[in-house]
């Protein structure tokens, strides 16, 4: 098979519809970091961290683009100097032409990003944002279609992104009134003929959308409509959308004893050990999880009467008062968003198929603890 020609651009825009850039916090730097956007991509290599190591991994695998988690540049830089490891990481990435593309607290937000990933990977049911940040804006989609082809532009409705509401799809209204339009020259109709008047009846159908899916929704309707020029609207509503937010509240199918969970937690998110704080002899039902530092987020945790939250790089003070207020936490250290990887690499060969054998998943452990 001929293998597809692709530029690192079509991949940025598989990872922004992921994972947005305005989910991203204001502090962080997402997206571009060194390299170009417009070069042909020949393999790809996805990881948590960019460092030396990654990089050799890269240049092995014959990847010159590198798509990770963790921004390699957060500051601006004010030197490169080659003598100090962030200078010989960019070195390295220049001189072998390699670019980088970072989703951090954007993929955090995402829905069905890392928050929701490591959910998935302990059992949590039932989830919703620990933090609500925001509420998707939602639009409401209107088109004027002949009767012939009302059924075919529900579904561009439906395949782009409109009128699912819920655990509902192909949410429409729809009503009958006549169209009218005159062809002038340099038209080709689908219906009726150059200077003259046409009528036709058509049916009106209308949609809510979320802003995500809104550009491929119209796209749809393009393709799908038969006329030159479809006619359809676009209203901003005051509807509240899906929250927004950071980190994940769930429950367990079934209330477990809570060594019994820390074991299967360690299992699920492939953790050697983990450290816990607070009491450990109850049982857990409803789970509190934030990927990475999640310190600041104990008293959300709390309100949610959550029984237990996992998270990373919880100091001593932060664990000493969680315990004192009832609060178990388990801290299985920042590298559990490592569970980015495998997803990542999916995520993207669902989109580009044809691009899957190009598509490698890290086997450098950026992890700087060791447990001795």
């Amino acid at each position: 098979m001929k293998k597809q020609t692709l530029k690192h651009a079509d991949f940025f825009q598989i990872m922004d519809q992921w994972a947005p850039k305005s989910l991203a916090y204001t502090w962080d730097n997402v997206g571009l970091q060194v390299g170009r956007f417009h070069d042909t991509t020949s393999n790809i290599l996805v990881t948590l961290d960019v460092t030396e190591e990654v990089i050799d991994e890269a240049i092995e695998k014959q990847a010159n683009l590198i798509i990770a988690h963790h921004p390699l540049l957060f500051q601006p830089l004010k030197q490169i100097n080659v003598d100090h490891p962030k200078g010989r990481v960019v070195q390295k990435l220049l001189k072998n032409d390699i670019s980088v593309f970072a989703a951090h607290t954007n993929l955090d937000v995402a829905e069905g990003g890392v928050n929701d990933l490591i959910s998935e990977a302990i059992g949590l049911t039932k989830r919703e944002a620990l933090e609500v940040l925001d509420h998707e804006a939602l639009y409401k989609c209107v088109v004027f279609v002949p009767d012939s082809h009302t059924e075919e532009l529900r579904e561009a409705f439906n395949n782009g992104g409109a009128g699912q509401i819920g655990d509902y799809s192909h949410c429409t209204f729809q009503s009958a009134g006549e169209g009218t339009f005159r062809p002038l020259e340099g038209s080709t109709p689908y219906i009726g003929e150059q200077n003259e008047l046409t009528y036709v009846s058509e049916k009106k159908l209308e949609a809510i959308v979320p802003k995500k899916n809104l550009t491929n929704v119209i796209q749809a309707i393009l393709t799908a409509h038969p006329y030159e020029e479809p006619a359809y609207d676009i209203y901003p509503l005051e509807n509240k959308g899906k929250a927004i937010g950071i980190g994940r509240f769930g429950v367990l199918s079934q209330p477990v004893p809570m060594k019994e969970f820390i074991q299967s937690v360690k299992e699920s998110l492939d953790m050697p050990a983990v450290r816990v704080s607070g009491n450990i002899e109850k049982n857990v039902k409803r789970v509190a999880v934030l990927g990475g530092s999640g310190e600041k987020y104990i008293g959300h945790a709390l309100r949610k009467k959550a029984d237990v939250y996992i998270t990373g790089d919880m100091t001593f003070h932060a664990a000493q008062d969680a315990e004192q207020m009832g609060l178990t936490v388990i801290d299985a250290g920042h590298y559990i968003e490592k569970i980015m990887k495998t997803a990542t690499q999916q995520k993207l060969v669902q989109n580009i198929h044809a691009f899957k054998s190009n598509i490698f998943v890290s086997q450098v452990n950026t992890d700087p603890f060791v447990f001795v």
